[in-house]
């Protein structure tokens, strides 16, 4: 086993596991590509504009005026060559301009003649977009590991992408333990699992698919070990399960990994809350990460070591923390990293427990106090943020 990793450390260990084992680059449709990474950086197939196109609705004209109308260009159609001083076409915003194009004269700042002339005067500045104004044909616009949003699908439509080379991971959640109920209200020794609903939906904001939730898992190390088989067995590159990750009577998680020949990368790490938590490898297969039972623990753990393996999967770098400034004072954990859980401006929530979710519910992140330290009112503290929106960067 290996030794209780520092916060940061066990964070870049994380990562670098990830990126030992790239999830598969898959080609999805751009309607499909929210939220995973480029495989690849995206390149302008055409020019952006592919062709001059005018910024305004008006007359294209040559020579001085007054022109004579010889066409009309609607966007969506060619526009034929003006060769002939003296002469316009009528031209609509986003239209093709004609070549032989000396200035657009807007239609507001025109008049048409009784007869079919028309006059005017056009603006200093030029009223259309040339050809590769926003980009040239083979500029990269996007290098590899960019996650993809709604601005970049768009981006790749205007350059003639139809889909997008994408690496997004695909994750399992294992929920172990047998007092767990799926449904109903909690009772006679009995919890609801709160992990099982909101973990998959964690994890797509992270960037990666969600299977179907393995679990309740029975407490026998048989059930565990076939449980995990069953997720590498679907093809996930990460596999998160919660609870068991201590060595008690019930606890199978660390001989369950001993059973499938996994290897650790992180076994427990100096942060509070989070307490015990850990990463190992099935070289070649997958990631498991393994989650105290403790709802909120499980979110510390979920972003401590998970976001960082997905971040690695998926070819993204270490996620960068946040900054935030403090509203009051947060108390350190002596050794340990204190992630403390803060609102949008700075101050600790309440009901923070390791076992509850309402003051998760109403956070914006977790507050990093270093080890040795304390947090006071006007200290800027590092952030690690929620995902808090689909296909956010973690």
């Amino acid at each position: 086993m290996t030794a209780a990793l520092p916060w940061e450390s066990a964070r870049a260990a994380a990562h670098a596991a990830g990126a030992r084992q790239p999830a598969q680059v898959v080609e999805l449709p751009l309607d499909a590509a929210d939220g995973a990474t480029l495989a690849a950086p995206l390149t302008t197939r055409t020019d952006l504009p592919a062709f001059p196109t005018s910024s305004v609705d008006g007359w294209a004209t040559r020579g001085p005026g007054p022109w004579r109308v010889v066409g009309r260009v609607l966007a969506g159609t060619t526009a034929a060559s003006l060769t002939d001083d003296g002469t316009c076409v009528e031209i609509a915003t986003g239209g093709m301009v004609p070549d032989g194009t000396e200035q657009i004269v807007r239609v507001e700042e025109s008049t048409r003649t009784g007869d079919g002339l028309v006059t005017g005067a056009a603006r200093a500045a030029r009223e259309w977009r040339d050809a590769g104004e926003e980009a040239r044909a083979g500029e990269e616009l996007f290098t590899a590991g960019t996650a993809v949003t709604p601005g970049l699908i768009g981006l790749a439509a205007s350059c003639g992408y139809d889909t997008l080379a994408v690496r997004r991971p695909k994750a399992a959640v294992l929920v172990f333990g047998d007092e767990l109920l799926t449904s109903g209200l909690p009772g006679a020794g009995r919890v609801r699992d709160s992990l099982g609903p909101s973990l998959p939906a964690w994890l797509r904001r992270l960037g990666s698919t969600a299977t179907e939730v393995i679990g309740p898992v029975e407490d026998t190390l048989d059930a565990h070990v076939q449980a995990i088989k069953t997720a590498l067995a679907d093809g996930a590159d990460l596999i998160c399960t919660t609870g068991g990750t201590m060595h008690g009577p019930v606890d199978h998680l660390h001989p369950a990994l001993h059973e499938l020949g996994a290897e650790y990368v992180v076994n427990t790490v100096e942060v509070r809350p989070g307490f015990p938590m850990l990463l190992a490898s099935v070289p070649g297969r997958a990631l498991i990460a393994g989650l105290p039972g403790n709802p909120q623990s499980a979110v510390v753990a979920l972003l401590s070591l998970g976001a960082p393996a997905l971040a690695g999967l998926a070819g993204r770098p270490l996620p960068a923390l946040g900054r935030i400034r403090l509203a009051g004072e947060i108390p350190g954990r002596g050794r340990y990293t204190h992630l403390a859980l803060v609102d949008r401006d700075g101050r600790a929530v309440s009901h923070v427990g390791s076992s509850m979710l309402r003051g998760l519910a109403g956070a914006v992140g977790f507050a990093v106090i270093p080890p040795g330290s304390a947090g006071a009112a006007g200290d800027e503290a590092a952030l690690v943020p929620l995902p808090l929106s689909s296909g956010e960067r973690p």
